[in-house]
């Protein structure tokens, strides 16, 4: 039985004999060559297309390795263990606001609460030309920015990459820093600076604002989460830095 052309489906008939064996009568294409055609265009289609892909995404990682995990050019050893003692100081202090749980009088009591609380009410003018939700909210929003952008700025500017996993630390913190300010939100018990009345909190208004007080406990809960990944990850990061600069300071011995 005769198979049909591959390219207009047309099958050879007896009274096709005057045309040569291989040739479709009726579209003309020689079967054999068009059909090696199609194998070599899938072929180059497939090398073409699915390797770059796949490279694309592994330079994305390479990309953010090559960035993020970069170490200094000079190496020695007393930045290593200075660093270190600084490093294990950082991560007793996040252990001590992460085991302490929401507790407004450790956190808020803490020299660093004071140290946010200028950026805290900066936000709130910063974003005040974006309506009066986003004033209330930018607060807050800028608190945990602000150190996020100064990691960044350390990795990608300055290329240091330590000093940036303690600006990530300093971000987790500002997270739990909020955790009781939006747990208050229902009670607006907690004092605010300047002697503030219970109409300035900030939490208080932006989930009443949005009839959300009912979930102030669980909004709460899930800042202090973030802050406690975050500032559990910048110490595993820059563990992970002073290890491979150690690595390489050992090499060169």
């Amino acid at each position: 039985m005769t198979s049909p052309c591959p390219k207009c489906g047309y099958v050879r008939q007896t009274s096709d004999h005057s045309t040569m064996t291989g040739i479709c009568p009726q579209c003309g294409i020689a079967v054999d060559k068009w059909l090696s055609r199609q194998e070599g265009n899938n072929q180059l289609h497939a090398t073409r297309h699915k390797p770059v892909v796949k490279a694309a995404r592994l330079s994305l990682v390479q990309k953010l390795q090559q960035q993020f995990l970069a170490l200094p050019q000079d190496i020695n050893t007393t930045d290593i263990y200075s660093r270190a003692a600084l490093l294990a100081i950082f991560a007793l202090w996040g252990a001590s606001f992460i085991l302490g749980g929401i507790d407004w009088q450790s956190i808020g009591g803490s020299f660093l609460h004071n140290a946010i609380l200028p950026f805290h009410e900066f936000g709130h003018v910063l974003f005040s030309p974006f309506g009066r939700f986003m004033a209330i909210l930018g607060g807050s929003l800028f608190q945990v920015l602000m150190p996020l952008g100064l990691m960044l700025a350390f990795s990608i500017q300055r290329c240091d990459n330590f000093a940036a996993a303690i600006m990530l630390w300093w971000c987790g913190q500002s997270f739990i820093d909020l955790s009781p300010y939006i747990a208050d939100a229902p009670y607006r018990a907690i004092p605010l600076i300047r002697g503030m009345g219970e109409a300035a909190h900030d939490w208080g208004n932006l989930l009443t604002m949005t009839d959300s007080l009912g979930s102030a406990q669980g909004i709460a809960q899930t800042a202090f989460l973030i802050g406690s990944i975050l500032m559990t990850s910048a110490i595993v990061w820059g563990g992970y830095l002073l290890w491979q600069q150690y690595k390489q300071l050992d090499l060169h011995k």
